[in-house]
């Protein structure tokens, strides 16, 4: 607990600091206080939990899982062929150019407002960070330890589940620990541009009715989904790699 005790100290004075502006300013439609904030967020718990919650969460759910197997699957493509990685490389960086947020709403008009216009743009921002760590992962295998275990006769398949893969892991879960908090990002915004159900939906209708704190409420608990997956992927990240310890 220690080492996050200045976190904590400064996580408490900003929030002190906006309490006392806010009330000084007094609009609360635009700068709403925490404390107005945590109120709404009860009162409005029940609709937000119970509604919109397990539609965000079945966006980010299926958006990282898609992105995780293909992000994969792409990475280990890349690093065994050298056209595809000649050819998919530069079409991964150029894809991270493009503004998604002008992208979703093309999205809505080819998925309309099904899951899939949101599922699309989580994917497109998350399967980056995954496939990157991935593909550096397997490239920064030694080569000295790849060519001892071929003058030991062992398969391609068996060298890549025994060295490449973790020697990969490392990359692998750094990547994903980008691409978590960036799945709630990208459902929030899929559903900010369309769609009928959902936190960035909930938080986007809010606005419309200049609730402040109607929109800050969701966004609370999008921060704390964002923060339970990083938090589960460490303690996965750390079961996975005990062996770095020595």
């Amino acid at each position: 607990m220690k080492r996050y005790m200045y976190s904590a100290i400064l996580l408490s004075t900003t929030l002190v600091i906006w309490e006392v502006v806010a009330r000084l300013v007094h609009v609360s439609f635009i700068l709403p206080s925490p404390s107005q904030v945590i109120i709404k967020l009860w009162e409005l718990k029940d609709v937000l939990l119970q509604s919109h919650l397990p539609a965000t969460f079945a966006v980010i759910s299926m958006g990282l899982s898609i992105s995780l197997v293909l992000g994969v699957a792409i990475a280990i493509a890349m690093h065994y062929s050298k056209v595809l990685e000649q050819s998919l490389y530069p079409l991964l960086i150029t894809s991270q150019t493009i503004p998604i947020i002008a992208l979703a709403p093309i999205f809505v008009l080819w998925f309309g407002y099904t899951i899939w216009s949101k599922v699309v743009v989580t994917i497109l921002i998350t399967f980056f960070p995954i496939t990157i760590g991935m593909f550096d992962g397997l490239r920064s295998t030694e080569k000295d330890l790849k060519e001892l275990l071929q003058t030991f006769g062992l398969t391609k398949s068996q060298i890549f589940f025994k060295l490449e893969v973790p020697s990969a892991l490392p990359s692998f879960f750094s990547g994903l620990k980008i691409a978590v908090p960036m799945s709630v990002i990208g459902a929030a915004i899929g559903e900010w541009l369309g769609a009928q159900s959902g936190l960035g939906y909930f938080s986007r209708r809010m606005m419309t009715q200049f609730d402040g704190a109607g929109v800050f409420a969701p966004i609370v608990i999008l921060s704390f989904i964002g923060i339970a997956l990083f938090i589960v992927v460490l303690i996965i990240e750390k079961s996975f790699l005990k062996w770095r310890k020595n």
